[in-house]
Protein backbone atom coordinates (compact mmCIF):
# COMPACT_ATOMS: atom_id res chain seq x y z
CA UNK A 1 0.00 0.00 0.00
CA UNK A 2 1.90 3.42 -1.14
CA UNK A 3 2.11 6.06 1.82
CA UNK A 4 -0.33 8.14 2.08
CA UNK A 5 2.25 11.20 1.77
CA UNK A 6 3.52 10.08 -1.53
CA UNK A 7 0.53 9.30 -2.36
CA UNK A 8 -0.79 13.12 -1.58
CA UNK A 9 2.44 14.93 -3.46
CA UNK A 10 1.88 12.74 -6.08
CA UNK A 11 -1.61 13.91 -6.67
CA UNK A 12 -3.28 17.21 -8.57
CA UNK A 13 -3.38 20.34 -6.23
CA UNK A 14 -7.01 20.78 -6.79
CA UNK A 15 -7.41 17.71 -5.59
CA UNK A 16 -5.32 17.80 -2.25
CA UNK A 17 -7.08 20.94 -1.82
CA UNK A 18 -10.50 19.43 -1.60
CA UNK A 19 -9.45 16.53 0.52
CA UNK A 20 -7.75 19.41 2.95
CA UNK A 21 -11.35 21.05 2.62
CA UNK A 22 -13.55 18.17 3.15
CA UNK A 23 -11.23 17.18 6.24
CA UNK A 24 -11.28 20.86 7.48
CA UNK A 25 -15.08 20.17 7.57
CA UNK A 26 -14.97 16.72 9.19
CA UNK A 27 -12.77 18.13 11.94
CA UNK A 28 -14.55 21.73 12.54
CA UNK A 29 -18.06 19.69 12.75
CA UNK A 30 -16.36 16.70 15.27
CA UNK A 31 -14.56 19.75 18.12
CA UNK A 32 -17.75 21.55 17.89
CA UNK A 33 -19.94 18.92 18.52
CA UNK A 34 -17.24 17.68 21.44
CA UNK A 35 -17.24 21.10 23.48
CA UNK A 36 -13.41 21.25 22.51
CA UNK A 37 -13.84 25.54 22.87
CA UNK A 38 -16.00 27.99 23.73
CA UNK A 39 -17.23 31.51 22.87
CA UNK A 40 -18.43 32.17 26.48
CA UNK A 41 -21.96 32.14 28.08
CA UNK A 42 -24.75 32.86 25.21
CA UNK A 43 -23.52 29.84 22.81
CA UNK A 44 -26.61 28.84 21.60
CA UNK A 45 -27.26 25.02 20.31
CA UNK A 46 -25.71 24.37 16.95
CA UNK A 47 -28.53 23.67 14.26
CA UNK A 48 -28.94 23.55 10.58
CA UNK A 49 -27.59 27.41 9.96
CA UNK A 50 -24.75 27.23 11.67
CA UNK A 51 -24.00 23.87 10.44
CA UNK A 52 -24.11 25.66 6.80
CA UNK A 53 -21.84 28.41 8.11
CA UNK A 54 -18.82 25.77 8.68
CA UNK A 55 -19.77 24.23 5.42
CA UNK A 56 -19.04 27.12 4.03
CA UNK A 57 -16.35 28.71 5.44
CA UNK A 58 -14.42 24.65 5.33
CA UNK A 59 -15.44 23.54 1.96
CA UNK A 60 -13.83 27.66 0.85
CA UNK A 61 -10.16 25.79 1.78
CA UNK A 62 -10.56 24.10 -1.89
CA UNK A 63 -9.96 27.26 -3.29
CA UNK A 64 -6.97 28.28 -1.25
CA UNK A 65 -4.23 28.00 -3.25
CA UNK A 66 -6.52 29.15 -6.65
CA UNK A 67 -8.16 32.27 -5.22
CA UNK A 68 -6.58 32.50 -1.56
CA UNK A 69 -7.65 35.84 -0.80
CA UNK A 70 -11.44 35.38 -2.15
CA UNK A 71 -11.70 32.05 0.14
CA UNK A 72 -10.03 34.07 3.12
CA UNK A 73 -13.18 36.80 2.62
CA UNK A 74 -15.74 34.01 2.18
CA UNK A 75 -14.54 32.38 5.27
CA UNK A 76 -14.18 35.45 7.50
CA UNK A 77 -17.61 36.40 6.56
CA UNK A 78 -19.10 32.88 7.36
CA UNK A 79 -17.31 33.47 10.67
CA UNK A 80 -18.15 36.28 11.68
CA UNK A 81 -22.04 35.48 11.41
CA UNK A 82 -21.37 32.47 13.20
CA UNK A 83 -20.50 34.47 16.11
CA UNK A 84 -22.58 37.16 15.75
CA UNK A 85 -25.44 34.42 16.28
CA UNK A 86 -23.64 32.89 19.17
CA UNK A 87 -22.94 29.33 17.93
CA UNK A 88 -20.60 27.87 19.61
CA UNK A 89 -17.08 26.89 19.22
CA UNK A 90 -14.19 29.17 17.82
CA UNK A 91 -13.59 26.24 14.90
CA UNK A 92 -15.34 28.48 12.90
CA UNK A 93 -12.56 30.91 11.75
CA UNK A 94 -9.88 28.03 11.19
CA UNK A 95 -10.17 28.32 7.94
CA UNK A 96 -9.47 32.02 7.50
CA UNK A 97 -6.13 31.34 9.14
CA UNK A 98 -5.30 28.78 6.20
CA UNK A 99 -5.88 31.49 3.83
CA UNK A 100 -3.95 33.42 5.65
CA UNK A 101 -1.17 31.54 5.57
CA UNK A 102 -1.41 30.42 2.23
CA UNK A 103 -1.28 34.36 1.13
CA UNK A 104 1.89 34.82 2.91
CA UNK A 105 3.45 31.79 1.19
CA UNK A 106 2.85 33.03 -2.09
CA UNK A 107 4.41 36.43 -1.08
CA UNK A 108 0.79 38.02 -0.90
CA UNK A 109 2.01 39.50 2.63
CA UNK A 110 -0.49 42.63 2.39
CA UNK A 111 -3.05 40.78 1.33
CA UNK A 112 -2.74 38.45 4.55
CA UNK A 113 -2.21 41.66 6.41
CA UNK A 114 -5.56 42.83 5.48
CA UNK A 115 -7.93 39.61 5.82
CA UNK A 116 -6.19 39.40 8.97
CA UNK A 117 -6.71 42.70 10.02
CA UNK A 118 -10.32 42.53 8.69
CA UNK A 119 -11.24 39.55 10.77
CA UNK A 120 -9.57 40.93 13.92
CA UNK A 121 -11.83 44.19 14.10
CA UNK A 122 -15.21 42.32 12.84
CA UNK A 123 -14.44 39.47 15.94
CA UNK A 124 -13.05 42.16 18.34
CA UNK A 125 -16.23 44.21 17.63
CA UNK A 126 -19.12 41.87 18.52
CA UNK A 127 -17.03 41.39 21.52
CA UNK A 128 -17.38 44.71 22.47
CA UNK A 129 -20.52 45.15 21.71
CA UNK A 130 -22.21 42.35 23.62
CA UNK A 131 -23.79 42.70 26.33
CA UNK A 132 -21.10 41.25 29.32
CA UNK A 133 -17.35 41.58 28.79
CA UNK A 134 -15.45 38.00 27.34
CA UNK A 135 -15.43 35.12 29.80
CA UNK A 136 -11.74 34.11 31.53
CA UNK A 137 -10.33 30.90 29.25
CA UNK A 138 -12.39 32.60 25.90
CA UNK A 139 -10.68 31.11 23.54
CA UNK A 140 -11.86 34.41 20.93
CA UNK A 141 -9.13 36.46 22.72
CA UNK A 142 -5.97 34.20 21.03
CA UNK A 143 -7.69 34.79 17.68
CA UNK A 144 -4.95 37.80 17.02
CA UNK A 145 -1.92 35.60 18.46
CA UNK A 146 -3.24 32.83 15.77
CA UNK A 147 -3.71 35.22 13.23
CA UNK A 148 0.08 37.11 13.42
CA UNK A 149 1.44 33.52 13.72
CA UNK A 150 0.27 32.76 10.29
CA UNK A 151 1.86 35.05 8.60
CA UNK A 152 5.08 34.97 10.13
CA UNK A 153 5.01 31.26 9.60
CA UNK A 154 3.92 31.76 6.18
CA UNK A 155 6.77 34.29 5.41
CA UNK A 156 9.39 31.78 7.00
CA UNK A 157 7.94 28.90 5.02
CA UNK A 158 8.10 31.69 1.77
CA UNK A 159 12.04 32.69 2.23
CA UNK A 160 12.80 29.06 2.99
CA UNK A 161 11.41 27.74 -0.24
CA UNK A 162 13.08 30.57 -2.25
CA UNK A 163 16.29 29.49 -0.47
CA UNK A 164 16.20 26.17 -1.91
CA UNK A 165 15.04 27.46 -5.03
CA UNK A 166 18.23 29.25 -5.24
CA UNK A 167 20.02 26.43 -3.69
CA UNK A 168 18.71 24.41 -6.49
CA UNK A 169 19.49 26.79 -9.26
CA UNK A 170 22.57 27.27 -8.33
CA UNK A 171 23.12 23.55 -8.45
CA UNK A 172 21.73 23.37 -12.03
CA UNK A 173 23.95 26.40 -13.06
CA UNK A 174 27.08 24.80 -11.07
CA UNK A 175 25.77 21.30 -13.23
CA UNK A 176 25.97 23.11 -16.68
CA UNK A 177 29.00 24.31 -16.35
CA UNK A 178 31.16 21.25 -15.67
CA UNK A 179 28.97 20.13 -18.28
CA UNK A 180 30.52 22.76 -20.68
CA UNK A 181 34.02 23.07 -19.06
CA UNK A 182 34.19 18.92 -19.85
CA UNK A 183 32.67 19.45 -23.76
CA UNK A 184 35.31 22.46 -23.47
CA UNK A 185 37.80 20.18 -22.66
CA UNK A 186 37.17 17.18 -24.33
CA UNK A 187 37.41 19.39 -27.85
CA UNK A 188 40.64 21.07 -26.79
CA UNK A 189 42.03 18.03 -26.18
CA UNK A 190 40.77 16.67 -29.74
CA UNK A 191 42.27 19.89 -31.24
CA UNK A 192 45.53 18.72 -29.86
CA UNK A 193 45.10 15.10 -31.07
CA UNK A 194 44.71 16.51 -34.55
CA UNK A 195 47.64 18.83 -34.46
CA UNK A 196 49.75 16.25 -33.46
CA UNK A 197 49.09 13.64 -35.80
CA UNK A 198 48.78 16.44 -38.53
CA UNK A 199 52.14 17.49 -37.97
CA UNK A 200 53.91 14.58 -36.68
CA UNK A 201 52.67 12.68 -39.97
CA UNK A 202 52.33 15.00 -42.57
CA UNK A 203 56.18 15.69 -42.59
CA UNK A 204 56.83 11.55 -42.23
CA UNK A 205 55.03 11.15 -45.19
CA UNK A 206 55.82 14.01 -47.54
CA UNK A 207 59.32 12.86 -47.10
CA UNK A 208 58.39 9.06 -47.26
CA UNK A 209 56.92 10.11 -50.85
CA UNK A 210 59.36 12.58 -52.03
CA UNK A 211 61.99 9.46 -51.48
CA UNK A 212 59.77 6.84 -52.84
CA UNK A 213 59.47 9.26 -56.22
CA UNK A 214 63.29 9.41 -55.66
CA UNK A 215 63.86 5.69 -55.30
CA UNK A 216 61.67 4.85 -58.45
CA UNK A 217 63.50 7.26 -60.08
CA UNK A 218 66.81 6.07 -59.53
CA UNK A 219 65.52 2.03 -59.48
CA UNK A 220 67.33 1.62 -62.78
CA UNK A 221 70.10 3.43 -63.03
CA UNK A 222 71.32 4.26 -59.77
CA UNK A 223 70.52 1.10 -57.51
CA UNK A 224 72.75 2.17 -54.79
CA UNK A 225 70.91 5.76 -54.45
CA UNK A 226 67.61 3.68 -55.07
CA UNK A 227 68.34 1.68 -51.91
CA UNK A 228 69.35 5.19 -49.75
CA UNK A 229 66.24 6.37 -50.54
CA UNK A 230 64.73 3.36 -49.45
CA UNK A 231 66.43 3.47 -46.53
CA UNK A 232 65.34 7.03 -45.66
CA UNK A 233 61.91 5.82 -46.28
CA UNK A 234 62.55 3.06 -43.40
CA UNK A 235 63.72 5.66 -40.98
CA UNK A 236 60.84 7.90 -41.79
CA UNK A 237 58.84 4.75 -41.10
CA UNK A 238 60.12 4.01 -37.60
CA UNK A 239 60.11 7.42 -36.93
CA UNK A 240 56.31 8.31 -37.79
CA UNK A 241 55.60 5.59 -35.56
CA UNK A 242 58.00 6.73 -32.98
CA UNK A 243 56.01 10.12 -32.19
CA UNK A 244 52.59 8.37 -33.19
CA UNK A 245 53.86 6.16 -29.47
CA UNK A 246 54.36 9.49 -27.63
CA UNK A 247 51.27 11.20 -28.91
CA UNK A 248 49.76 8.36 -28.12
CA UNK A 249 51.35 7.43 -24.92
CA UNK A 250 50.75 11.10 -24.00
CA UNK A 251 47.17 10.65 -23.77
CA UNK A 252 47.46 7.45 -21.56
CA UNK A 253 49.30 9.42 -19.54
CA UNK A 254 52.38 7.38 -19.26
CA UNK A 255 55.54 9.38 -18.48
CA UNK A 256 57.35 9.21 -21.98
CA UNK A 257 59.71 12.23 -23.04
CA UNK A 258 58.13 14.91 -25.06
CA UNK A 259 59.08 15.87 -28.37
CA UNK A 260 61.27 19.38 -28.26
CA UNK A 261 64.29 21.09 -30.24
CA UNK A 262 66.73 18.85 -29.07
CA UNK A 263 64.81 16.25 -31.56
CA UNK A 264 65.72 19.11 -34.17
CA UNK A 265 68.74 17.57 -35.99
CA UNK A 266 67.34 14.41 -36.88
CA UNK A 267 64.37 16.71 -38.12
CA UNK A 268 66.60 18.31 -40.48
CA UNK A 269 68.88 15.02 -41.51
CA UNK A 270 65.27 13.53 -42.72
CA UNK A 271 64.62 16.76 -44.27
CA UNK A 272 68.24 16.91 -46.50
CA UNK A 273 67.73 13.39 -47.03
CA UNK A 274 64.34 14.27 -48.91
CA UNK A 275 66.07 16.75 -50.97
CA UNK A 276 66.57 20.40 -49.30
CA UNK A 277 69.93 22.18 -48.15
CA UNK A 278 69.44 23.30 -45.60
CA UNK A 279 71.27 25.70 -42.84
CA UNK A 280 70.82 26.05 -39.47
CA UNK A 281 72.11 29.10 -37.53
CA UNK A 282 71.90 29.25 -33.83
CA UNK A 283 72.18 33.13 -31.96
CA UNK A 284 72.87 33.63 -28.14
CA UNK A 285 72.93 31.49 -25.68
CA UNK A 286 70.73 27.90 -25.55
CA UNK A 287 69.01 27.45 -22.66
CA UNK A 288 66.24 25.15 -21.40
CA UNK A 289 62.65 26.16 -22.80
CA UNK A 290 59.71 25.39 -20.83
CA UNK A 291 58.38 21.88 -22.25
CA UNK A 292 55.37 23.62 -23.90
CA UNK A 293 57.60 26.18 -25.59
CA UNK A 294 59.73 23.74 -26.62
CA UNK A 295 57.38 21.66 -28.22
CA UNK A 296 56.08 24.23 -30.28
CA UNK A 297 58.92 25.99 -31.61
CA UNK A 298 59.70 22.19 -32.55
CA UNK A 299 56.14 21.51 -34.40
CA UNK A 300 56.48 24.70 -36.25
CA UNK A 301 60.03 24.26 -37.59
CA UNK A 302 58.43 20.58 -38.29
CA UNK A 303 55.39 21.88 -40.14
CA UNK A 304 57.64 24.63 -42.09
CA UNK A 305 59.91 22.02 -43.71
CA UNK A 306 57.00 19.51 -44.27
CA UNK A 307 55.73 22.81 -46.21
CA UNK A 308 58.95 23.69 -48.07
CA UNK A 309 59.19 20.09 -49.40
CA UNK A 310 55.36 20.08 -50.36
CA UNK A 311 55.02 23.64 -52.10
CA UNK A 312 58.62 24.69 -53.03
CA UNK A 313 60.62 21.58 -54.23
CA UNK A 314 64.24 21.24 -53.71
CA UNK A 315 65.17 24.83 -52.11
CA UNK A 316 67.30 26.21 -50.31
CA UNK A 317 66.63 26.43 -46.45
CA UNK A 318 67.39 28.62 -43.51
CA UNK A 319 66.67 27.04 -40.23
CA UNK A 320 67.48 30.17 -37.27
CA UNK A 321 66.81 30.15 -33.93
CA UNK A 322 67.72 33.38 -31.41
CA UNK A 323 67.59 32.83 -28.08
CA UNK A 324 66.51 35.90 -26.31
CA UNK A 325 66.61 36.33 -22.17
CA UNK A 326 62.97 36.59 -22.50
CA UNK A 327 61.51 34.82 -25.83
CA UNK A 328 63.11 32.66 -28.77
CA UNK A 329 62.78 32.95 -32.20
CA UNK A 330 62.24 30.59 -34.48
CA UNK A 331 62.86 31.33 -38.73
CA UNK A 332 62.70 29.30 -41.68
CA UNK A 333 62.95 30.93 -44.81
CA UNK A 334 63.51 29.03 -48.50
CA UNK A 335 64.23 30.54 -51.48
CA UNK A 336 61.64 28.45 -53.82
CA UNK A 337 58.88 29.34 -55.75
CA UNK A 338 55.58 30.46 -53.38
CA UNK A 339 53.52 27.82 -54.86
CA UNK A 340 49.77 28.44 -55.98
CA UNK A 341 48.41 26.31 -52.73
CA UNK A 342 46.00 28.38 -50.40
CA UNK A 343 47.21 28.61 -47.09
CA UNK A 344 46.03 25.37 -45.35
CA UNK A 345 45.81 23.90 -41.83
CA UNK A 346 49.21 23.87 -41.77
CA UNK A 347 49.77 27.34 -41.10
CA UNK A 348 46.83 27.70 -38.82
CA UNK A 349 48.11 25.18 -36.66
CA UNK A 350 51.67 26.65 -36.76
CA UNK A 351 49.73 30.10 -35.60
CA UNK A 352 47.56 28.25 -33.50
CA UNK A 353 50.44 26.35 -31.70
CA UNK A 354 52.65 29.82 -31.36
CA UNK A 355 49.68 32.01 -29.82
CA UNK A 356 49.16 28.84 -27.22
CA UNK A 357 52.02 29.96 -25.30
CA UNK A 358 51.80 33.63 -25.77
CA UNK A 359 53.36 34.19 -28.58
CA UNK A 360 53.20 35.15 -32.39
CA UNK A 361 53.51 33.50 -35.46
CA UNK A 362 53.83 35.71 -39.18
CA UNK A 363 54.28 33.68 -43.15
CA UNK A 364 54.26 34.98 -46.18
CA UNK A 365 56.51 35.45 -49.05
CA UNK A 366 59.95 36.78 -48.23
CA UNK A 367 60.97 40.10 -49.81
CA UNK A 368 63.98 38.48 -51.69
CA UNK A 369 61.59 35.45 -52.80
CA UNK A 370 60.84 32.39 -51.20
CA UNK A 371 58.91 31.77 -48.32
CA UNK A 372 59.19 32.77 -44.92
CA UNK A 373 58.15 31.81 -41.05
CA UNK A 374 58.91 33.75 -38.10
CA UNK A 375 57.76 32.81 -34.87
CA UNK A 376 57.67 34.82 -31.30
CA UNK A 377 57.40 33.08 -28.48
CA UNK A 378 57.47 34.01 -24.79
CA UNK A 379 59.75 32.29 -22.34
CA UNK A 380 58.89 33.18 -18.76
CA UNK A 381 61.88 34.58 -16.40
Amino acid sequence: MPDPITYLVGMDTRKVDALVAVGALAGIVAGTYGNLSWTGTFERQLDSWGLLLITVSSLSLAFRRTAPLTAGTVAAICGTIYYAAHYPGVFATAPVLAAVYTLAVQGRRKAAIWLSAGLAVAVYGLMALSAQDPAAGNWMGMLSGWLVAMVVVGEVVKNRRAYLRAVEQRAEEAERTREEAALRRAGEERLWIAQELHDSLTHSISVVNVQAAVAMELFDRHPERAREAVAAIRESGHEAMRELRATLGVLRQVGQEGTGLAELPGLVSRAEGAGLRVERAVTGTPYPLPPEVDRAAYRIAQEALTNVLRHAGAASVTLALEYDPTKVILRVENDGEVGPAEPGMGLIGMRERAVAVGGSLTAGPHESGGFAVRAELPVAS
